[in-house]
């Protein structure tokens, strides 16, 4: 099958980013790579928790002082808002609407990039309190673990930065379909790994 065939709305095949076998063996390949993110993950969040009711030595505030949950709920909704305007580019890719696609994932990128300065925003005032990657161990295990998912956020917009510049004039294919595609299921994995950061860390750090 011809990868670069130009295609109709009626044409266009109702799973685009699973018809041809390269497609195919590049969706098992991400799916090994997901479950060793998964895995990751669960290292850093079982260190996290190990840690915590250590509490953070020597700074001389308790988790309900230091986080700040209005902060993060904003940033939980930007990066759960981008997760369904993602949806909406998938949606488009379906029906061979390329341009309504590039919409979509130019939205998800600029909610991802708030997220993203937010986070920033949050590391830096938490330095400026005293509160440290070298400040305690549990200050380490927070950094790693919410700073390892900011790493792959920042991953994840140059990812969609690149598909959605370099395909500009390309249009939607069968082969770069998939690339679309696996990017969505990637920021749908970093989106339900900030739910458990949420929750896990700041939610139950505050509450208690």
């Amino acid at each position: 099958m011809d990868l670069n065939k130009k295609f109709t709305p009626e044409t266009w095949p109702d799973h685009p980013e699973r018809a041809t076998l390269e497609a195919k063996n590049k969706f098992v390949g991400f799916w090994l790579f997901l479950g060793g993110e998964t895995i990751l993950f669960a290292t850093l969040f079982a260190t996290y928790v190990a840690l915590k009711n250590s509490g953070p030595s020597g700074f001389g505030f308790s988790t309900q002082e230091l986080y700040e949950l209005p902060l993060v709920f904003v940033m939980t909704m930007l990066l759960l808002t981008s997760s369904l305007t993602s949806v909406f580019a998938m949606y488009h890719l379906r029906n061979y609407n390329f341009k309504k696609m590039q919409l979509w994932l130019a939205i998800t990128a600029f909610l991802g990039l708030g997220f993203l300065m937010l986070e920033v925003y949050e590391f830096s005032h938490y330095v400026g309190l005293g509160f440290t990657y070298g400040n305690s161990a549990f200050s380490s295990a927070f950094f790693t673990l919410v700073g390892t998912h900011g790493f792959h956020v920042a991953v994840g917009l140059v990812w969609v930065t690149l598909l959605i510049f370099r395909n500009a004039k390309r249009g939607l294919n069968l082969y770069n379909a998939t690339k679309y595609y696996t990017f969505s299921l990637y920021w749908h994995f970093i989106d339900v790994v900030w739910v458990f950061i949420f929750t896990v860390v700041y939610l139950m750090g505050v509450v208690g």
